[in-house]
Formats: C-alpha cells, structure tokens, sequence
C-alpha cells in the first residue's frame, strides 16, 4: 500500500460513502461490496495524488486525501466507480456512485471512460469528460468538454495536458504531449503537435510555444 494519510478510516470512509449513496438514492441496491476493493481505490488515489504537488494534497511530507475537499473527493468517486466496473461488479452501483458524483460536483465523467492513472481535478464544475484516449498528467479545470463530434471520432490526448477554464476538446483530434488548451477556447477535429498552447476557436486561433509543463506537477516550473 502507497503511503498515504486518510482524514478517515478506510472502515469509516465506507460507511461515509454508503450513506451518501443512500441518501441520494434510497433503493434495496446492495452497496456492500465497496468495502470489497477500498484498498484497491485507496492504491489508485496515492498513486495519483503523490504526483500533485499543490499543499491541499500534502500534510507535512505525505500525500494526503480529504474527503472534505471536494476536487479528492470527486477524484475518489471516479476511481471507486471505474474500480468497480473493471472487477463486473453490478452497473447500477457503478450507475448510482457516477450519479453521486455528479449530483455533488457537477462533473461528468462515466466510470466506463479510462482516465489515466495521474490526473487533476482543479475546481471542475461543469466539466464533462467523454470518451477519449487519455495520457498521465493530465489537468483539467471548470466547464470543460472532451467528447466525440457526431459520435464518430474521439481525441486522442498526449501526456501533460491542460485545458484551463471553459476550453474542449472534440472529434478528430490528436493532441501532443505537454499541451495546454487555453480559457475560452476550442480544437474540433484538429491535431496539435507537441510543446503548444492553443488560444482561440477553429475559425480563429494562434499558437505559441509551451516550454514547461504546469506547475501543479513540477515544483521546479
């Protein structure tokens, strides 16, 4: 087990989110099996928060998950979620913690959509994360969209990339590594080559050079 400080129990962060999800949906679905794969949650949430470097994922020198700060804890409900679907556990459990998640968060984002093993969730109300092919380090705040255009095509993302407030990403898109997606802004059915930050709409846009990656994952920037 990564090491990892809890502000509860594994034991009682069952319990927690047990009875959210019977508050929200008071049926005769069994959520008892969650206790069943914590520890394989808790394993995918160190490994990912040990790679932000933000003082609200750190208490003293480790890696710490809140569930009362509310970027962990929609970060917690995706990997519980997914983490069910990959063992075929019953869908309407993984049905019902995406429903939690987004009725707490505003965030979208399926447990059958692979998010990649080192991700940041920063603030990202609105945002809604579709079907993608997703790299390690990747960033993304509020009102954001990634998803298919007409359901054909999906975008296929390199590591390090950022979309900052409001800018999407979609259809037939192949975005290279350490990109940022500025505020406001828009790529539809386009590559961008590596080291970019695209500023703007398809009809309108410039593009500069990245030469860092965000500062959330190195310190250093």
């Amino acid at each position: 087990m990564s090491n990892i400080l809890l502000s509860l129990d594994k034991k009682t962060l069952v319990v927690y989110v047990r009875k959210g999800l019977d508050h929200f949906f008071p049926d005769d679905l069994d959520s008892a099996v969650i206790e069943k794969y914590i520890d394989d949650v808790i394993e995918r949430v160190a490994c990912c928060f040990s790679a932000v470097h933000d003082r609200y994922f750190k208490k003293g020198s480790q890696t710490y998950f809140n569930h009362l700060n509310s970027d962990h804890y929609a970060m917690f409900l995706y990997f519980l979620s997914n983490t069910l679907y990959r063992n075929n556990e019953d869908e309407r459990l993984c049905e019902k913690i995406f429903y939690l998640n987004k009725a707490l968060h505003s965030i979208d984002v399926f447990y059958k959509v692979e998010l990649p093993d080192i991700f940041l969730f920063c603030h990202p109300l609105g945002t809604v994360l579709g079907r993608a092919k997703y790299s390690d380090y990747f960033l993304v705040y509020q009102n954001c969209t990634i998803g298919s255009n007409h359901d054909v095509d999906y975008p296929v993302l390199g590591k390090y990339l950022a979309l900052y407030r409001n800018a999407s990403i979609l259809g037939k898109c192949k975005i290279g590594d350490n990109c940022k997606i500025s505020a406001n802004s828009l790529v539809l059915d386009s590559d961008i080559e590596s080291n970019k930050i695209y500023i703007g709409m398809p009809t309108n846009y410039i593009i500069k050079e990245s030469r860092h990656h965000d500062r959330i994952w190195d310190p250093k920037m």
